[in-house]
Order: structure tokens, then C-alpha cells, then sequence
């Protein structure tokens, strides 16, 4: 919905390589317009990168999250798939970086060598931040938001039964209301009434 208001975030999102449905009214969504989606959210897919890294060798970085929660996740990833190659894990201040500090911190994840960086910025900061560095560092930047909470225990994740009915939502307002009010009391009833009159524009113009 941020999106569709601006033009900046848009394009990126249109200029990205991968994007994925991360909630489960996406999937419905897409299913209902005959669409072969599937749910891809940040959680699980770091989960699966980081398993399967552990046979084609993949490096990570992890780069956002609260202050000294990307070393944990770096600590608890690492405990948990023996072997994984993680090079590097910072979280940068609340703050817009001063261009020394970025170039440095660009220079720090360059230098590691990561294949893959995670980024755990909120959204849309960890969008336009991936926008603006994808051309200087050879790694493929991944957004996966909270799962950086969510893997460090910070945050507990829906019962699967929730994320399966499409109600992971309502968990996650319960759990942070403060932060996530307007996602799900404004934009997403907006979203719905958006879906809707897409779908009578389409069938007048059938009818026509």
C-alpha cells in the first residue's frame, strides 16, 4: 500500500530481483486470481538459506536489527547449523548514516566477502537501503524485517495454525500494537477495499 503512494518505493520494487508474498492474504489473493503463489516470508526463508548453505557453502552477513541483536542471531544461527559460514554481523545506529560511516560499512561487508546480506531494517528503510547499495557490494541483499526478532526469541512468531489460516496478522498486532497499529488497522482494510474495486473495475470493463 506504501507503494502505491510512493513512486520511489514502487520502482524499486518493480526494479528488484526477487519479491516475494510474504503474509498469507497475498497468497489468497493471488490464488483466487488463479495465480501460482506461495507464501515466502523472511523467517522461513532465512531458515531454509541457512540449511542449505551448509552443502553449496553460501556466506552470510547480517546487517540491521536492534542493538546487539545481529551478533545473537549471528550466535544462535551458528548453534544451531553447525558449520554455517557466517562472516560478519552489525547493527548500524537509529540514525541515517553519515557517507564515511556508510562507505565504511559498505567497505566492512565488501571485505567479508559475504555471498548473501540480510538485511533487518524496518519498512521501507531496509527497501531503499538494499536500492542503494545493491551496485556497490557483489552480494545478493535479502529484506527479511523481523525475522531478526523472530529467530532471536525477541519476538515470539504466531503458532503455525495462525500462519496458516492467514491470521499471523492479528498476532503480530497483539504482540507489538504500539508499532503495527496502522498496518493493520489502516493500511490493510485499505488493501482490502483496493483488491475489491480492482476487481469491479475488471468486471466492467468485461461487461462493456
Amino acid at each position: 500500500m506504501r507503494a502505491q503512494e510512493d513512486k520511489a518505493l514502487k520502482k524499486l520494487h518493480e526494479d528488484a530481483a526477487m519479491v516475494t508474498a510474504d503474509g498469507m492474504p497475498l497468497v489468497f489473493i493471488g490464488k483466487w486470481r488463479g495465480l501460482p503463489v506461495s507464501r515466502v516470508c523472511g523467517s522461513d526463508l532465512l531458515e531454509n538459506v541457512c540449511s542449505a548453505s551448509l552443502k553449496t557453502g553460501l556466506t552470510h552477513y547480517f546487517y540491521g536489527g536492534g542493538e546487539g541483536v545481529a551478533v545473537d542471531l549471528k550466535k544462535r544461527l551458528e548453534a544451531r547449523f553447525h558449520g554455517i559460514r557466517v562472516v560478519g554481523a552489525e547493527c548500524p545506529p537509529y540514525r541515517v548514516l553519515t557517507p564515511d560511516e556508510d562507505e565504511k560499512v559498505t567497505r566492512r561487508i565488501r571485505d567479508s566477502g559475504a555471498d548473501i546480506v540480510w538485511v533487518g531494517l524496518s519498512t521501507p528503510q531496509q527497501e531503499f537501503w538494499m536500492r542503494d547499495h545493491v551496485n556497490r557490494l557483489p552480494a545478493t541483499l535479502i529484506g527479511i524485517g523481523a525475522a531478526y526478532d523472530f529467530h532471536t526469541g525477541r519476538i515470539r512468531r504466531a503458532p503455525k495454525w495462525m500462519r496458516c489460516s492467514g491470521l499471523e496478522w492479528l498476532h503480530r498486532l497483539v504482540s507489538e500494537p504500539r508499532r503495527l497499529w496502522r498496518r493493520y488497522l489502516i493500511l490493510a482494510p485499505r488493501f482490502i477495499w483496493s483488491v475489491l474495486m480492482q476487481g469491479e473495475i475488471k468486471r466492467g470493463m468485461r461487461n462493456r
